[in-house]
């Protein structure tokens, strides 16, 4: 691998890693100079290895730099400096007349990007700006990877990012590992952020591939950060992690060549990962170790079923019921429609469709897919006028592709 393929890797990987570090230590007001130093430090990467080619350890070249730039920065920044161990010997860290360390040893690094983690999941800023930060800080990701990621532009990620961090600085939130207490009251908005960000890449109408996996990857990894802490290592958390290795087990299934998505029903049980399957069930059995059930315990379950190709009575009443809970404890659109097409398996057509048409969600193209897909070989005038409605709402190339070969079936009925 060259220099040029290995820093945007390294990039990825390690920059998140040295910026949580840096941000813990100096605190979340002086975030910039963070970002500052350890941008430099990839400058002088790129620089130095494309004159002297890769040397034998690149990450503990990063890492030697980056101590070597703060250290410089700190002594050009006697103030900054003086402040710094004044605030360092308060929190008793620092003895007198010691240098600053600049720990990146794995457990600092851990530590460091666990306290980032309920930094940027911080309710004073909006969950949209939580996802964009956490990319950011968090996973390594530049503007316009995100802006791709969001469909929208640099512009608006750029302020976005700008705002929640300026938002933090104005709460004075302190980076720090976080207390049992901490813990207890906001590792259920820091799952959802991880949530969302993984729904960002999963379900995203991106067309980048690759970027929607790295999403993925990303939410994966910060929930194994949660899974490697003690106090985080939660039933919710083992559960939110069972219900993602579920759903990227089968990733490369769900699309063909062109980009357009294929039914669960088509997939090509052989694309489908079944070393992220057997993780999935490892950690769905570490969620039921106590009595406890979240919304992440019964979407595992219901992605859980789906590892089953076979269509067995067992497996969608199992599906059902698990919808059935999912919506007494938290009720969404979108898991009543899924519930419908559960319930149809279990109890036929017909009853699906009155259980449907009471929704009423008249702006949503995937009610009117659903319709379509009910009323097919029962009313196929019907059920192609709701395909047709279904496509005129559709955003997405992809589902207008679905909707279309939907209406070509029937058209040739």
């Amino acid at each position: 691998m060259t220099g040029n393929q290995l820093i945007p890797n390294l990039f990825r990987t390690e920059y998140q890693k040295i910026v949580s570090v840096l941000c813990y230590l100096f605190g979340i007001e002086h975030i910039e100079i963070a970002e500052d130093i350890v941008s430099d430090t990839f400058l002088a990467a790129t620089e130095s290895w494309s004159l002297h080619g890769i040397p034998d350890n690149p990450t503990g070249w990063l890492y030697t730099v980056a101590k070597n730039k703060t250290k410089n920065y700190l002594k050009r920044n006697s103030l900054f400096e003086q402040k710094l161990s004044a605030e360092l010997k308060y929190n008793a860290s620092l003895e007198t007349g010691s240098e600053i360390e600049i720990d990146l040893s794995p457990k600092n690094i851990t530590d460091s990007q666990l306290g980032m983690i309920f930094t940027v999941c911080n309710p004073v800023i909006s969950a949209e700006s939580q996802i964009a930060l956490a990319l950011n800080l968090l996973c390594g990701f530049g503007i316009q990877e995100i802006a791709d990621a969001f469909l929208t532009n640099k512009e608006v990620v750029y302020k976005r990012i700008n705002r929640a961090k300026e938002k933090l600085k104005e709460a004075k939130i302190k980076i720090e590992t976080p207390g049992l207490a901490e813990i207890n009251t906001r590792l259920e908005m820091v799952l959802t952020t991880i949530y969302l960000l993984f729904s960002e890449g999963y379900y995203s109408t991106s067309k980048n591939i690759t970027l929607r996996k790295d999403l993925c990857a990303e939410a994966m990894r910060l929930t194994y950060l949660l899974i490697e802490n003690t106090n985080t290592n939660t039933p919710a958390v083992n559960a939110l992690m069972a219900l993602m290795c579920f759903h990227t087990s089968r990733f490369d299934a769900r699309m063909n060549e062109e980009g357009e998505a294929i039914l669960y029903q088509d997939q090509d049980t052989a694309l489908w990962n079944q070393e992220l399957i057997a993780k999935g069930r490892y950690f769905l059995h570490q969620a039921s170790s106590l009595e406890v059930l979240t919304k992440y315990h019964l979407e595992a379950g219901i992605a859980y079923w789906h590892t089953f190709k076979e269509d067995s009575p067992e497996k969608w009443e199992g599906i059902l019921q698990l919808y059935n809970n999912l919506l007494i404890l938290q009720y969404s659109p979108i898991a009543a429609l899924n519930r419908t097409f559960a319930l149809s398996k279990v109890k036929g057509k017909q009853t699906a469709i009155i259980e449907a048409e009471k929704l009423g969600l008249t702006n949503n193209h995937f009610y009117y897919s659903l319709l379509g897909n009910l009323y097919t070989d029962i009313d196929n005038k019907q059920a192609l006028q709701h395909f047709e409605k279904a496509l005129e709402l559709a955003a997405s190339e992809s589902d207008k592709a679905m909707i279309a070969k939907n209406i070509a079936r029937l058209s040739t009925h």
